[in-house]
């Protein structure tokens, strides 16, 4: 028997990296889907009556084996994956699918579930217990349960076909991403770019074995010659490299990926009698309904899109005054942004910096977690990793308790998919009265640190941390019961209030005072510098706000009606981004197959989140502005009626008990600048 189909014999039950090899994995997937399969048709043949605790709260804990399995290798899969991991992945996600799919479809299972479900009131049932009923029950009638044989059977064959083509969509967008590589031979071509991009660029170069500066499509290598490098033909050769990840009608191309996870989303929905693959994940959302989102997103963009235009006149203009340039294209934006607000501001990236290197920052939302909710947060080096990059922290309460282990993953490297993630290793639950503490990481693509200098983190990455590191929070105050109610097992559109509340500290003079200090020096921040961010944070923001209302409308249209009709990947998104449009479209550029968030990820009829969360957290932050952002009552409240209590109630009324009102959009708007304060 694998290591894996054990008990971890380790320290705090952590996973026992080093100890596991590939081959490990499908036996052990194997053997725990054969455990669980004897735990679930335990449950639904009982001889008992039907009961909360031996049908509902037994299906909760059963495939305990096979869910930390599951959450260890799809880890790895996206923080540390390779050609076997992915071979494995397409082997495994049917096999998980089916198994998935047995129980919902299992009908002595869900006559027994439907029991407990019809027979609630006689229960005596807590606020959690109800929750995770009525989850329970959701889970087999939003799955199937209720279907005839013939349409079970192709809701089997649709959710096997699905796991198998989201795992291809991400595998073609990481291979596209690894396999750009741009070499600058000539030093001239450089110009404009600090000497950090220069350094990285090099040493990257000379870990290939070539000569000169070498750059790729991996963040902290695209964005600073996006941002800096004044040679435009060679932004617009990145920038169109960017853009035409896996729509090249080659081996990695997504076009028809994307169609099929479309339609068969959509078949999905229908089988299921929902209108649409939106109208099916929206029911399960502070959102309720399509239109509900549509009217947010139509209700934002009318507001931002005369700041937007505004904004995009002002930087043409300024770039044609600049440069002579005529037509501002995608791949001037960053660069022509970059250089307007240094001319306002006075206020750029590179004198940022040095006040930014990773260790301090660490430690500054370490302080601040302390400060708000009384965390102790200590590295330690006897746990086991899957990378020598990956740091480890036990985190404790004052007395000393064991809150959480904690684990961030920072730089990039090939077997790690782009972007910043937080995830779960180990959920936190309470079984046979001991409260089981979770295991939670948090993953990023920051900029390395070279010979000369340690890894200093632009703004953005500053903020990216606060955002990942404030969902870890989510996951790490967790106190539920059930594990499926617990940490980030919220409603979607919920979910990133923790993540985006916490970034607000990043502006605020209390806060960066404890974190910003130089490298060299230990000078603290200057105040003039605080200003200066907080003046800027608003520069642009109509086009940013523009930007992800786009993302949002694309991932509606995909999902929120029949897309059987669509041929064309490109010409369905030329359409979806016409109210948003403000640059020039690129015919070799597509945004739907790299958009990873709605076809691999979990964001499908979901990006809109994003945006419905900053209404929560600018509203939420309001609050601790009110009485002071490190207030202790505020923090508590914030603390106890939603950083702890996962999903075990509707999340607007966990938001009223903290907040004492439902939030309002206009705190966003004000804090956006899109109105007057």
């Amino acid at each position: 028997m694998s290591i894996l189909n054990a008990p971890f014999e380790t320290l705090y039950q952590t996973a026992p990296f080093s100890k596991i090899k590939n081959e490990d994995y499908l036996p052990a997937f194997q053997l725990a889907i054969k455990k669980a399969k004897a735990e679930i048709d335990a449950i639904a043949n009982a001889s008992e009556q039907p009961t909360f605790e031996n049908t509902i709260a037994a299906l909760e804990f059963s495939g305990e084996e096979l869910d930390r399995l599951s959450s260890i290798f799809f880890n790895l899969n996206s923080a540390e994956t390779n050609e076997t991991i992915q071979k494995i992945a397409q082997e495994v996600s049917p096999l998980l699918s089916e198994f998935s799919n047995d129980i919902t479809l299992n009908e002595s299972l869900f006559k027994r579930v439907k029991a407990v479900y019809e027979q609630r009131e006689q229960f005596n049932l807590n606020t959690e217990q109800l929750t995770l009923l009525e989850k329970k029950y959701k889970g087999f009638s939003r799955n199937g349960a209720n279907l005839n044989e013939a349409d079970k059977s192709k809701l089997r064959t649709i959710d096997k076909r699905l796991s198998q083509l989201k795992l291809k969509f991400g595998e073609n967008v990481l291979a596209e991403t690894n396999k750009f590589e741009m070499l600058i031979s000539n030093v001239s071509d450089l110009s404009g770019l600090p000497e950090g991009a220069k350094e990285a660029a090099q040493q990257l170069a000379e870990s290939k074995g070539k000569e000169g500066w070498m750059f790729t499509l991996d963040y902290p290598s695209y964005i600073p010659f996006m941002t800096y490098a004044d040679n435009r033909e060679l932004r617009k050769t990145l920038a169109i490299a960017a853009g035409a990840k896996a729509f090249k009608g080659d081996d990695f191309d997504n076009q028809n990926n994307v169609l099929e996870i479309a339609k068969l989303r959509f078949e999905r929905a229908t089988l299921l009698g929902y209108n649409s693959h939106a109208h099916f994940v929206l029911e399960e959302r502070m959102a309720k309904s399509p239109e509900n989102v549509q009217n947010f997103l139509n209700d934002l963009l009318e507001k931002a899109k005369p700041a937007a235009e505004r904004e995009f006149q002002t930087l043409e203009a300024f770039a044609k005054d600049l440069d002579g340039i005529d037509r501002l294209e995608k791949w001037d934006g960053a660069y022509y942004s970059e250089k307007l607000k240094q001319k306002l501001f006075s206020l750029d990236d590179e004198q940022l910096k040095p006040y930014f290197k990773l260790e301090n920052v660490i430690n500054g939302v370490f302080t601040i977690a302390e400060r708000l909710y009384d965390l102790k947060f200590e590295q330690i080096n006897t746990i086991d990793t899957y990378h020598d990059d990956v740091l480890t922290y036990k985190v404790t309460d004052t007395n000393g308790n064991l809150v959480s282990i904690f684990y961030a993953d920072f730089f990039p490297r090939a077997g790690k998919r782009n972007g910043a993630w937080m995830t779960v290793y180990k959920p936190q639950y309470i079984k046979n009265s001991e409260n089981s503490r979770p295991h939670i990481s948090i993953v990023c693509n920051f900029t390395k640190p070279t010979k000369s200098k340690p890894s200093l983190l632009t703004f953005n990455e500053v903020t990216t941390l606060f955002h990942e590191f404030g969902h870890a929070l989510h996951g790490i105050l967790a106190n539920t019961t059930y594990p499926s109610l617990s940490g980030t097992s919220v409603f979607w559109d919920f979910v990133e209030l923790p993540s985006q509340v916490l970034e607000n500290w990043c502006y605020e003079k209390e806060a960066l005072e404890l974190f910003a200090t130089h490298y060299e020096t230990g000078a603290t921040i200057p105040m003039e510098l605080i200003e200066k961010i907080k003046a800027s944070a608003t520069f642009n923001e109509g086009i940013q706000t523009m930007r992800q209302l786009s993302f949002g409308l694309l991932d509606m249209s995909w999902h929120s009606g029949d897309p059987s009709t669509i041929t064309s990947v490109k010409s369905h998104e030329l359409k979806a981004f016409e109210n948003t449009k403000l640059y020039p479209d690129v015919a070799e550029n597509c945004m739907s197959t790299a958009f990873s968030h709605i076809f691999q990820g979990g964001y499908s009829s979901g990006y809109y989140s994003y945006k419905w969360a900053e209404v929560l957290d600018a509203d939420a932050f309001e609050y601790f502005l009110e009485e002071g952002v490190f207030d202790k009552t505020v923090a508590k409240k914030f603390k106890d009626h939603i950083l702890s209590q996962g999903g075990i109630e509707d999340p607007m009324t966990l938001y009223k008990r903290f907040r004492g009102k439902a939030p309002q959009p206009e705190a966003l708007l004000r804090r956006a600048g899109l109105i007057e304060k």
